[in-house]
Formats: C-alpha cells, structure tokens, sequence
C-alpha cells in the first residue's frame, strides 16, 4: 500500500503513464484492424460477440504476460544464430505473426479484387469463416501484438502497477471503438481495401523487426494517419459530387 502511495505522489510515474497509455492505445490500433475486418466475415448476430471475445482475450493475455514478466524479458534473448544474426523468441513469434498478417490481408485483398473469385462467394461473403476460427485468429494476433506490446511497456517503465493501469485502459478504448470501427470499415468498402494495406504494411513491419531491421513506429502510423486522411478527403468528395452535378 506504501509502495502505491509513493507511486501516486510520484509526478515522474504520472508522465510514464501518460505515456504508456497513449503508446499502448496506439499500439491496440493494429489488433483493433485485424479484429473489426476478420469480425465482419461473420453472420451480424456473432460480430459483436465476437469484437468482445476478441478483445477480452487480449486483456486477459496481457495480464498474464505482466505476470510472467521474468520470463517475458527472456524472450528477447539470442536462441540461435543465422549468419551471425541472433534470433530470440520474440523475433521468431513477430514473424510468424507479420508473416499471418501478410497472408490474411493478402487473400482478403484477393476476395475483393478478382471478380471470379467474388462471383463465386458473393452469396457468402459474410460467412467466409467460422466463429471458432475467427476467434482462434484473433486468439494468434492477440499474443503477437501482446508480447510486443508488453516488451515496449517493460523497457518505459518498470512499475507494475503502471503497466496493469495503461494495458487496461487501452483495452477498454479498443472495446469502445470496435463496433464503430468495424461498423464504419463494413459501410465503406475503399475503406476496407486501405484497411487491408494498413495490415500489409504492419505485417512486414512485425517482419523487420524480427529479423532485427527497427522500423520506427512514428514513420509507420504518420504513414496510416496521412493515408486515411487521404481516403477521408475522397469520402468528402464522392458525397458532395451528385449534389454538385444537380445544380
């Protein structure tokens, strides 16, 4: 209780919050893509049910890891070595999840581009999947982007109670955007596509890093962020243009 006391009346442990908690909420906006596209696959009574799932797994998950913090710092030890590089066990579970992300957004761009393909699933296009295969998905990006994110939460700060404070909070901010994400990407389907290029880009970045190229994640969201705006401004203007064209 003392040690929580000191914390509180800590200013530097009130920075290092802040700025946990905006770090881990930006982190949660790649998790929060994948789940708000792959959800949408499913029937309209399971994508909400599924968001929820999805999400709370992903508390769970982090929580956990923040127990098993010892063992957590390990993973990012040297197991082996290719031509002189070290891998750990963190850079082989980036790649194998940039590599599934890669993957995932690749065909789903290839469902919406080939016309053959479409033509044929049109029907089901809204029950590609399964929820226990939708929610075993989640369940494998839940643990790459937990483990990154904890591993950047222990190199901030070494306060528990601070972590626990800024994974939960970003957690709840997933949770209140997921519907209205998945909701908006679902309504505007060139939002879609960009969405799944924003995967792309982020599987490859879970790639380089693995392989021990650091790609700095302010160049990666200004990338997002520039490129959404972008898609905002053609949204604006395919609104306004019938209206222009009655005048």
């Amino acid at each position: 209780m003392d040690y929580l006391l000191q914390l509180a009346a800590d200013p530097a442990a009130w920075v290092a919050l802040v700025t946990l908690v905006a770090m881990e909420v930006v982190l949660g906006i790649d998790n929060l893509i994948f789940i708000s596209i792959l959800t949408n696959k499913l029937p309209p009574q399971y994508r909400t049910k599924a968001r929820r799932i999805g999400i709370g797994l992903a508390l769970v998950m982090r929580l956990a890891l923040l127990g098993t913090i010892a063992i957590i710092v390990k993973l990012t030890a040297p197991i082996f070595e290719v031509f002189g590089h070290g891998f750990s066990w963190r850079d082989l579970i980036l790649i194998a999840g940039g590599l599934f992300l890669v993957w995932k957004a690749t065909t789903e761009i290839h469902h919406n581009v080939d016309p053959r393909t479409h033509a044929e699933d049109v029907q089901d296009a809204k029950v590609t999947i399964g929820f226990t295969a939708a929610i075993a998905q989640i369940l494998m990006l839940d643990l790459v982007f937990s483990i990154d994110s904890i591993i950047t939460a222990v190199g901030m700060t070494e306060h528990i109670p601070i972590m626990i404070i800024a994974v939960i909070a970003a957690v709840t901010c997933m949770l209140l955007a997921a519907d209205p994400l998945a909701k908006f990407i679902e309504a505007n389907p060139t939002v879609v596509m960009l969405a799944l290029g924003f995967l792309i880009m982020i599987g490859m970045t879970l790639i380089a890093e693995g392989f021990g190229a650091h790609v700095p994640k302010g160049y990666v969201y200004a990338a997002m962020a520039f490129s959404a705006a972008i898609e905002a401004l053609n949204m604006l203007s395919r609104r306004r243009r019938p209206a222009s064209g009655g005048h």
